[in-house]
């Protein structure tokens, strides 16, 4: 009789594994039955399978393949053993903890001794190594996604479908060889690199950037999206790397061009709020090329026609015969770029031949791009200018010139420049930097009306302001008119000295309320009323009456305030009236002032209203002060705290000639006044023997 004993680890048909091992590891359960179908052998997998441990089975015979339902499978299974060879089956077995398990088992009949070899192993376990085979299978065989798995030194082992579409390359191209050898033109030392680390490590790796060219696309780069983790057998030992691949080329340029187009979006409103903050053209360019380099440009340079600077005609002729004349108000980088050193500085005067690029930029009314600065555009473009090599050899690759217009004119021309190594002018670029040139025309397009405007009214007011004022014997005067710095403040101040009879003086300042051109206009019709009434003698408080009906009388309604005077040098004294004006001031022949209490009255226009004169006394040396309310009106100060700075100036000032009094007025109170100011200054003196 044979006894029993346990198989030996050595001969043991199978080991037991860790649970999620792979199929190749599947446990299985060995055990050997003499010819009496006693149990002489029962290794550690077959404990572990039916927990019966080696003391409890040995010289047992196969009961406990039997069902306890008296199932026939295991009966059924024995006997075709007894009868010889080989065979297979299924049966069910009870565990020792009392459950059911459904066994395959496999048996061989061992020559000359009778003994059977039985191998079991759990069908559930066999329906679990199945679903991830397939599932595996599946994945590599109809997966859209590129999958493979690497050895040890980091060879191809196996690749799907999608991958070999993705290389270019089929399968047995790339298996047993290395990234580097079948991508040679795809960053492998890096994936490579990581791929190692990985191995080594096992620390899976997602969303790394391989980049490059394969078979599969020769003449465009791509970029795939590349994720990596270890793979280990069911003991944990690594011998590989597994991979995916998805190419996300497209995505990322889809991603690109969306990043792109809203920095341009940026960049298109960041110009509508840095582009044309003032009315001034030269500020205007200057703003432009700043934002230029907010993203477009590397250097920018504004270029506006001479006669638009010059207020001539704006539109050149189309032909060109002459070629153009342009006057550069705007460049920037001001400084630290030695091509923008090389191009001509602000306020220069560039003249460029009919045939020249930028000239016909302006003709055509399109962009002129140089896509980059090679030696084919030195030559083409040498007869012109030699500065594009000196550019190009400063750094500059490629330019762009847009024309700027406005309202169907040609204002001038925006220049590009990009240094090395930026990207060439994309038809995107050219397409914004045309969106921002047309926007910033419009901008200087309305400076250059504002400054025509500008300079049409203070034109007009000084041509309706007395040219020369001759007062009579006993009275010294001096006056300033000062424009405002916007044209909508340029209006109706005015002053005005008329000589009476008898040694008197007629004295006014007058403010029509009221801006630009009509207020200008209403001004001077208003004036010469004033001086054909006072030549009349008529008394203040009448003469004010008689401008107050007449001004009704005017097409367009208008309101204004005034300050009448007559002065009688000889006798000291002044009668004087207020139509809704600022009370004036007087310099004692001390040098201290003050403000004149006199009834305030109501602005010329109302209409109804009594004008009532006081009678002041004006000894000699005493200063009268008529003004405007430009003076000491400010946006953040009181009028009181105003007029209080304004009797300071006077006072400390009043031993200057007139002439020096007036200008500590005007530089001490409205160095650059928000409104236009009208100033009259009157001394009075006795009159030298002898004169009429």
């Amino acid at each position: 009789m044979r006894h029993p004993e346990k198989f030996d680890e050595a001969a043991a048909p199978a080991q037991v594994c860790p649970s999620g091992s792979q199929p190749d590891e599947l446990p299985v359960a060995g055990m050997q039955l003499d010819a009496l179908g006693r149990i002489v052998r029962w290794d550690a997998a077959a404990e572990a399978l039916l927990g019966y441990p080696a003391s409890e089975v040995l010289g047992s015979g196969g009961e406990l393949l039997v069902r306890a339902e008296g199932g026939s499978g295991a009966a059924s299974l024995l006997e075709r053993v007894a009868v010889g060879g080989a065979t297979t089956g299924r049966c069910t077995a009870r565990h020792r903890d009392g459950h059911l398990v459904e066994l395959a088992v496999w048996t061989y009949r061992v020559p000359d001794s009778g003994d059977v070899l039985a191998f079991l192993v759990d069908v559930s376990a066999v329906l679990r190594t199945r679903v991830p085979h397939a599932v595996l299978d599946g994945l590599f065989r109809h997966s859209p996604i590129g999958l493979s798995a690497f050895d040890s030194e980091l060879r191809y082992l196996h690749v799907n479908t999608a991958l070999e579409t993705i290389n270019g390359v089929p399968e047995v191209g790339q298996l047993g060889r290395r990234l580097s050898e079948v991508l040679p033109e795809v960053n492998s030392a890096e994936v490579e690199s990581v791929m190692q680390r990985v191995l080594d490590t096992g620390e899976p790796v997602v969303d790394f950037r391989a980049t490059g060219r394969t078979p599969a696309t020769p003449y465009e780069d791509r970029v795939w999206s590349c994720s990596y983790f270890r793979l280990e057998d069911a003991w944990g030992h690594p011998f590989g790397v597994g991979a995916s691949v998805v190419d996300i080329t497209a995505r990322l340029r889809a991603e690109q061009a969306a990043a792109a187009s809203r920095r341009r979006l940026d960049l298109l409103n960041e110009a509508s709020t840095r582009v044309g903050t003032t009315l001034d053209m030269r500020q205007t360019a200057q703003e432009l090329a700043d934002v230029m380099l907010r993203g477009l440009a590397d250097i920018a340079t504004v270029d506006l026609i001479a006669g638009v600077v010059d207020d001539a005609a704006a539109e050149p002729d189309r032909d060109l015969t002459g070629g153009i004349v342009v006057q550069r108000l705007g460049k920037a980088p001001a400084r630290g770029s030695p091509a923008a050193r090389a191009l001509a500085p602000l306020g220069a005067i560039l003249r460029y031949p009919a045939d020249a690029p930028y000239a016909q930029a302006v003709a055509r009314r399109e962009p002129f791009v140089v896509a980059e600065v090679d030696e084919r555009t030195i030559t083409a473009l040498s007869c012109h200018t030699s500065a594009v090599r000196q550019l190009r050899d400063l750094g500059v690759y490629s330019l762009l010139m847009v024309p700027l217009l406005a309202r169907g004119r040609v204002l001038g021309v925006t220049t590009l420049f990009r240094e090395f190594p930026a990207r060439r002018f994309s038809s995107d670029d050219v397409t914004l930097a045309r969106d921002i040139a047309s926007r910033a025309a419009v901008h200087l397009d309305n400076d250059h009306l504002y400054a025509r405007e500008h300079e049409t009214a203070v034109t007009l007011q000084r041509s309706l302001l007395p040219q020369r004022l001759t007062p009579p014997p006993g009275i010294e005067v001096a006056h300033c008119y000062r424009p405002a710095s916007d044209v909508n403040e340029v209006g109706g101040d005015w002053y005005d000295v008329v000589a009476m009879p008898e040694g008197r003086a007629a004295l006014a300042v007058g403010d029509v309320m009221g801006h630009g051109i009509a207020a200008a206009a209403t001004m001077g019709q208003l004036r010469s009323a004033m001086q054909a009434l006072a030549r009349l003698d008529l008394p203040p408080g009448q003469l004010l009456r008689q401008l107050d009906t007449g001004l009704a009388d005017l097409p367009d309604a208008a309101l204004a305030t005034c300050t009448y005077a007559v002065c009688d040098p000889a006798a000291g004294s002044c009668s004087i009236t207020r139509a809704g004006h600022l009370p004036p001031a007087v310099v004692r022949d001390d040098g201290t002032a003050e403000l004149l209490e006199l009834p305030a009255g109501a602005p010329l226009g109302v209409g109804g209203i009594d004008f009532v004169p006081t009678e002041l006394t004006l000894p000699p040396g005493s200063i009268l002060v008529l003004y405007t309310d430009g003076l000491v009106e400010a946006r953040c100060a009181d009028i009181d705290q105003r007029l209080t700075q304004l009797l300071d100036v006077l006072s400390a000032n009043s031993g200057l000639p007139l002439d020096g009094l007036s200008q500590a007025v005007m530089d001490g109170l409205a160095p650059a006044p928000d409104d236009d100011v009208a100033l009259l200054l009157a001394r009075i003196c006795p009159p030298k023997p002898g004169s009429e």
